[in-house]
């Protein structure tokens, strides 16, 4: 089963500004859920509860290292290795959806990378690994024009 890793970032890697997202950008939500939609997304527990609920349409999996941690309509898993063997189970497309630390451990493991870059200066605290690196290629590309222009592009691992 293909893993990806989904994210948005801003020029200089921002992804997150304490549990938040700097920014709203008309249609930048839509291209998620229409990459996401029917598959598994995993996801750290800030992230999860940055969202507040489990997505329409997806299975949710929440990585953290509390034990009790529980959220109806969510599975729990104490490791990134759980979750994804967790994923795997369901058959469905996996997705790492962040946060930050969620990113760095998960993007040697992804085959995948569906990156939106954020035609700004953002600032924040939560950052996305440097990318792209020489094992990925770029597959496809797209721009869009919003209240705030964006470029998406997707990237497969070179084998």
């Amino acid at each position: 089963m293909t893993v990806s890793i989904i994210a948005a970032r801003s020029n200089k890697n921002v992804i997150g500004k304490g549990t938040e997202i700097p920014w709203r950008i008309r249609g930048e939500q839509e291209l998620f859920k229409r990459i996401t939609m029917n598959g598994t997304l995993i996801m750290g527990r800030v992230t999860f509860e940055s969202i507040g609920r489990p997505l329409p349409g997806r299975t949710t999996i929440i990585v953290t290292h509390r034990k009790d941690y529980q959220q109806e309509g969510c599975q729990v898993a104490n490791s990134l290795d759980l979750a994804l063997e967790m994923a795997h189970q369901s058959g469905k497309p996996i997705f790492i959806t962040g946060g930050g630390e969620i990113y760095r451990q998960a993007i040697s493991k992804a085959d995948i990378v569906h990156l939106t870059t954020i035609n700004a200066e953002i600032n924040g605290d939560v950052f996305f690994p440097t990318f792209p690196t020489d094992e990925f290629e770029l597959v496809a590309e797209e721009f869009f024009q919003s209240n705030i222009d964006y470029v998406y592009q997707q990237f497969k691992r070179i084998n």
